[in-house]
């Protein structure tokens, strides 16, 4: 079966009644843990994006709480999961400040992560490069959030 495009999609879509959406959204939902929760965002969570922000932030404290510290493969494993889930939010919320905060709270996390990352190559480098990820996109935003952006990670840079 070949994918309709969006454009198909989305011209398809203006044809269907009320309810015949809602059946859609509901089963879309049961396919995939994925949409059901961009479909929980944009319901509960987008209106109060500080909120999500916050929850976001104390999953991520929880799954470093739950590290399995005893080797650096194991650090490793778990450090790029908590990153991926982290991207897969920031995906949801689109907005360019929450994935600047949330990549600079990663950032800080790791960096305060013992035992020190500075001892293994790999997770180094995948804080520097979410470093440098960050430094991107901080770029994009207004002068005032630049700077305030800016100045954490000149300290998050001090490694």
């Amino acid at each position: 079966m070949k994918a309709a495009t969006l454009k198909e999609i989305k011209t398809e879509l203006t044809h269907r009644s009320t309810q015949e959406l809602l059946e859609l959204c509901l089963r879309l939902s049961k396919f995939k843990k994925e949409n059901k929760e961009l479909l929980t965002y944009l319901l509960f969570e987008s209106a109060d994006e500080e909120a999500f922000i916050q929850s976001i932030k104390d999953k991520v404290d929880a799954d470093f709480e739950m590290i399995n510290t005893k080797t650096f493969f194991y650090i490793k494993k778990s450090v790029r999961k908590i990153l991926r889930e982290l991207k897969k939010f920031i995906r949801y919320s689109q907005n360019k400040e929450t994935e600047v905060e949330l990549l600079l709270y990663f950032c800080e996390k790791l960096k305060d992560f013992k035992p020190s990352i500075k001892r293994n190559t790999t997770l180094s480098n995948l804080y520097f490069r979410q470093i440098e990820f960050a430094k991107k996109k901080v770029s994009t935003l207004h002068e005032d959030l630049q700077y305030d952006f800016n100045l954490e990670i000149e300290e998050l840079s001090k490694f």
